[in-house]
């Protein structure tokens, strides 16, 4: 489907509009930050705006050159030449414009939240969800991210039942927002004595930090309830009232805290997960009302969706929504292929953005 010329008119008008704008001095400090950062962004795309403009006249004029019983052969073959670079880059620059046009997400540049809960599948899924929590651990190494442990439940084997982690870094969420959903092993258990695959599944959920001025809790709105911690963390942990249940009552949503001594430091903690729930939840229902005439394969973000499977006796990863297979499962599993699944699935999503244009 072909772009629209008005909303690259718009583009071109946009940016005039923002250098007269700037040119003048009557603008305050805050509006001349706000018109600036527009003026620099349009920047990027404006010499291809024009292009896309002039195309159709630039076009006309080589064809009738082409068409042209009297023209010089040597021009006409130049002619032929140039109308061909001529609508290749047309179509790249339509791509670049329709990519420049695609709604941003502001949770992009965040930080991230990532939840991994061990699924279907007994001590194997628990062992699963430990080595993807691992996997995660040596991407975040790998691009110097910062992950932090919010909380962590182990079970036996050195498997886990569940982890909360904070990663920190630049554009995060955005390079980690398609990992949300069900993850599916296949493998043979060390516990396997007769050699049989068995599969089970971990899931993930990758929120955005939300700051507070992301979102605004009041405390009428939580009803805080504190405990004895069950866990491990020695005999000051078990005696004491430190850890804390969260209710957020205007959603429902609750949070449990006990990893720490501090029953502040639970609190803080607690708090944390809830804003980024919170947040999610808002977002979700504004994406929902945006993409109900839409079709998306891999924005979906459902946590119950089956978005991958690690085959290990075939050394294979899967993705399911872009049917995309990597015969390199061990490298996968190191963080050392990871960007390329990352890329795929971003590029699949643009595609599915840009077939909304219209």
């Amino acid at each position: 489907m072909s772009l629209p010329l008005n909303k690259v008119s718009e583009i071109i008008n946009k940016h005039s509009e923002l250098e007269k704008d700037l040119s003048t001095s009557n603008l305050d400090s805050k509006s001349f930050a706000k018109k600036s950062k527009e003026y620099s962004d349009l920047n990027e795309i404006i010499k291809e705006a024009n292009e896309y403009i002039n195309f159709k006249k630039n076009k006309e004029e080589l064809i009738k050159i082409i068409d042209d019983e009297n023209s010089d052969k040597d021009i006409k073959d130049l002619a032929l030449v140039e109308l061909e670079d001529l609508e290749k880059n047309n179509k790249i620059n339509e791509k670049k414009i329709k990519l420049f046009l695609l709604p941003k997400d502001e949770a992009d540049s965040k930080n991230a939240i990532i939840e991994i809960r061990a699924g279907t599948g007994g001590l194997e899924a628990s062992l699963f969800a430990s080595d993807i929590f691992k996997m995660y651990e040596k991407v975040s190494h790998k691009k110097k991210w910062l992950m932090e442990i919010i909380s962590i439940s182990k079970s036996d084997a050195g498997g886990l039942k569940e982890v909360i982690a904070t990663i920190k870094g630049k554009n995060i969420y955005s390079s980690l927002k398609y990992e949300s959903g069900v993850h599916r092993v296949q493998r043979v258990p060390d516990t396997e004595t007769q050699g049989r695959v068995h599969t089970s599944a971990a899931t993930v959920a990758v929120m955005p930090e939300a700051e507070e001025v992301d979102v605004k809790i009041e405390d009428k709105d939580l009803r805080i309830d504190v405990f004895r911690s069950s866990g491990p963390g020695g005999q000051s942990v078990n005696t004491t009232d430190s850890a804390v249940r969260i209710t957020h009552i205007p959603t429902g949503l609750v949070v449990s805290q006990q990893d720490e001594k501090s029953q502040i430091r639970n609190k803080e903690k607690g708090l944390k997960i809830l804003r980024a729930r919170i947040y999610e939840l808002e977002r979700q229902k504004r994406d929902e009302k945006r993409s109900k005439d839409r079709k998306s394969k891999i924005g979906t973000g459902d946590r119950s969706e089956r978005i991958r499977t690690y085959n290990f006796p075939q050394g294979r990863v899967t993705d399911h929504r872009i049917n995309l297979t990597l015969h390199k499962l061990s490298e996968f599993m190191e963080g050392e292929i990871f960007d390329e699944m990352v890329e795929s699935l971003s590029i699949q999503a643009q595609e599915e953005e840009l077939s909304n244009i219209s």
